[in-house]
């Protein structure tokens, strides 16, 4: 027969009848018969007379007793029924597993030569019959015995306290952990490892060990996952003011684990492609992933452990909040511009896909059938994208006094996505009301913009409208609170100025904005560094687009428009092609492309970014032979490989000479003499981000995603002078006021 799931709902939720403070576990490992003897002191919550309640799954029961004696008990539905307990008590339940035969891979399981745990969601009831949510937070104590020839490593969470030998030929470990933590971050691993150690100390002056455990033979293979995790350590103590509590912090990397890590406390396990990389064959995006990945486990030590969710429908309070401070850290470590650029495409791509799919949701959910369904790219990006937000409409220095509050207040808790958001609250005093909707809503909002310039008032006015299309889990919408990160810039491309360079914070289903004391029709940037996980549409003219390509302050904002106009050009000349038309290329958009290419100021990780693994452009140094006559071409000596190609070569060229591209878009040259070039051969044919070439016909093959652009209450706001931009939702906020920034809904 089969057995359907039963939905749970998010206000279904009632707090435990029961919690445990303390509990220590003696664990006698074997293959096929491993021993749990689990000691807790249980304490009522609240008047009322229920019987405890314990889940459990594939257990063996040997026996329950209830302060040293024989319980009264039944078990049925995979519950533990302990009748007549007393309001405080202890509880000793000795249970038997199956290690080896455990294919779930959920709590404890044996595959290869190792020991495992996986307990998030529910992993735990396969170990002992426990409260097994993510609101009981007790401290552990646990005790492993192992044949010692076989496991001669045995890892729990927390501090080594003690260790022995048994004259059986097993031998002992106790680890102890101080800090309370629910028991999906229950960890045990035994095996026969190579371990790489190291120590990193803490700003308060604390020598903590670290520890990373691998397979034998791959010891060779960890060091750049060592170093990324004293960079993550570092990193959090400089921009969160965040230390590691405890005195060792240990991975295990293991080719048999079954998702990507987990961040159980000190003792986090990871699948070996994030630990492990070979320096003769890792690529730039293994050593990338290894960093990010062991930066994200190891930022949940804050943002997951000490704090952890009250129940499962608040899992992007850690995942989101996580996924956010792991892009930081890549981004304050390595390019913000790639980075940002790279987490776009996730949101634009699969995210928006999942948005409008038959599995829309929103990132805290109100139903699901079960809680290991929903680890998604909405809860864990798109709840990154709603922090980011948060960190735009507070800025760095409101949001960071919000985490300390977060931290101060709830350290030690189980507690909600509102908890966050109302500490962000009330450290930063900006109303965060309508924001909440962010949380309960699905789908992806649509920005429709238009513009309008009065020259007689030297007036610019931006009209907003927003709107959410129904999902196949909500037919209604709601306007949300969009933080709209703009600039301006006048036709030629200068800046107007930070009066301009604001966010304007977007409440309602319609709202205008009005921009003085500017004398002729500007080219405005709308959603900078992607503000807001939303479409955007709006005409923007190429000659626009060519004007932000070129100026923009915004890195993100540039590859966006360099994205929307190769679209354009692909979607013209595919009509063009089918109408048996000329292939065209703008002359105009080569020549901003090859002055990108030239920019000694642009972020070389975005020339080299261009690279999306089908081909890459890059500038070479290489050696000029001899002039041919005949094929009116350098021979090329020194500097390229057979498989490397040349796109449109020149005659009249020399080594050390630079290249210019005329506005017909052909190559011509200067600085006959070499000037103050540095040896590079330009290619300045037009070949730009990620693979774009040109072929002979002007043909452009693009692979990049591409921004969305196209050409009931109404609130109009006056933005110019001195004024800083911040945007009032009323009805007219006046020029040069003196708002700070703090948004009144």
């Amino acid at each position: 027969m089969t057995t359907i799931a039963k939905e749970k709902h998010r206000l279904a939720y009632t707090a435990p009848d029961f919690t445990i403070d303390k509990i220590d576990l003696d664990i006698t490992l074997g293959e096929s018969c491993t021993t749990v003897i689990a000691t807790s002191l249980v304490k009522r919550l609240g008047n009322h007379i229920n019987n405890l309640l314990l889940s459990g799954e594939n257990l063996i029961l040997h026996s329950v007793l209830v302060d040293k004696k024989p319980a009264i008990f039944r078990v049925e539905d995979n519950q533990l029924c302990i009748e007549n307990t007393p309001d405080q008590f202890e509880l000793q339940i000795v249970t038997e597993i199956n290690p080896a035969a455990n294919s779930a891979l959920e709590g404890l399981y044996k595959s290869g030569s190792a020991f495992c745990t996986q307990c998030e969601a529910e992993g735990f009831r396969r170990i002992t019959y426990y409260l097994d949510r993510p609101d009981v937070l007790a401290r552990f104590t646990t005790k492993i015995t192992a044949d010692k020839a076989n496991y001669p490593i045995l890892l729990s969470n927390g501090n080594r306290i003690a260790n022995g030998d048994n004259t059986d030929g097993t031998h002992w470990v106790q680890w102890q952990d101080p800090y309370p933590k629910p028991c999906y971050l229950f960890a045990l691993v035994a095996g026969d490892f190579d371990v790489l150690k190291d120590t990193f100390e803490t700003k308060s002056g604390r020598t903590v060990a670290l520890e990373l455990f691998v397979d034998k033979g791959n010891l060779d293979r960890s060091h750049h996952a060592m170093s990324s995790l004293k960079k993550s350590m570092a990193w959090d103590e400089q921009r969160f003011g965040l230390e590691y509590d405890l005195d060792i912090y240990m991975i295990v990397a293991v080719d048999f684990f079954n998702m990507g890590a987990m961040e159980n406390k000190g003792l986090n396990v990871f699948n070996a492609k994030f630990v492990l990389a070979n320096p003769e064959s890792a690529t730039d995006t293994d050593y990338f992933d290894i960093e990010r990945v062991i930066g994200h486990e190891y930022f949940h030590n804050w943002t997951g452990n000490r704090i952890t969710c009250r129940d499962w429908f608040q899992l992007s309070l850690k995942e989101g909040l996580t996924v956010f401070r792991d892009q930081e850290f890549s981004s304050d470590l390595g390019s913000r511009a790639i980075n940002r650029i790279r987490n776009v495409k996730i949101i634009r791509g699969p995210q928006f896909a999942e948005d409008a799919g038959p599995m829309s949701h929103p990132i805290r959910p109100d139903v699901v059938m079960e809680m290991n369904n929903f680890y998604t790219l909405t809860v864990y990006e798109k709840g990154s994208e709603v922090i980011r937000m948060l960190h735009t409409i507070l800025g760095e220095d409101k949001f960071q006094a919000g985490m300390k509050l977060y931290v101060a207040r709830h350290d030690g808790q189980a507690v909600t996505c509102d908890d966050f958001v109302q500490a962000m609250q009330d450290a930063s005093g900006i109303d965060l009301t309508l924001f909440r909707r962010w949380y309960a809503q699905s789908g992806t909002p649509i920005l429709t913009i238009n513009d309008e310039f009065d020259a007689n008032t030297c007036t610019y006015r931006l009209h907003v409208k927003q709107h959410t299309p129904a999902t196949a889990d909500q037919k209604e919408k709601s306007a949300l609170h969009i933080p709209l990160s703009i600039a301006l810039y006048d036709q030629g491309g200068g800046y107007l100025g930070d009066q301009y360079d604001q966010v304007l914070n977007i409440y309602t289903d319609q709202q205008s904005f009005e921009f003085t004391g500017i004398t002729e029709k500007p080219v405005v940037a709308l959603l900078q560094d992607f503000s807001a996980p939303v479409k955007l549409e709006y005409a923007y003219t190429e000659q626009e687009l060519l004007v932000l390509l070129r100026h923009s302050k915004s890195a993100f904002t540039r590859w966006d428009a360099a994205q929307t106009l190769l679209n354009q050009c692909i979607l013209a000349n595919i009509k063009n092609f089918n109408d048996q038309q000329s292939l065209y290329i703008s002359p105009e958009l080569l020549v901003v492309l090859a002055e990108i290419l030239r920019d000694q100021q642009l972020d070389k990780s975005l020339i080299a970014g261009a690279d999306d693994g089908n081909g890459k452009l890059e500038k070479r140094s290489v050696t000029l032979g001899t002039y041919d006559e005949n094929m009116m071409e350098y021979q090329i000596t020194d500097g390229l490989a057979e498989d490397d190609a040349i796109t449109f070569p020149e005659d009249g060229l020399e080594e050390g000479m630079k290249t210019v591209v005329s506005t017909d878009g052909s190559l011509g040259q200067s600085n006959p003499a070499g000037g103050e070039d540095d040896g590079m051969l330009d290619n300045d044919d037009g070949m730009v981000d990620d693979g774009m070439t040109q072929d002979e016909n002007g043909m452009v093959d693009n692979t990049m995603d591409g921004a969305e652009y196209s050409g009931e209450e109404d609130t109009t706001n006056v933005i110019g002078g001195a004024d800083n931009g911040d945007a009032e939702p009323a009805d007219t906020q006046e020029a040069g006021s003196a708002d700070d920034g703090e948004v009144q809904p």
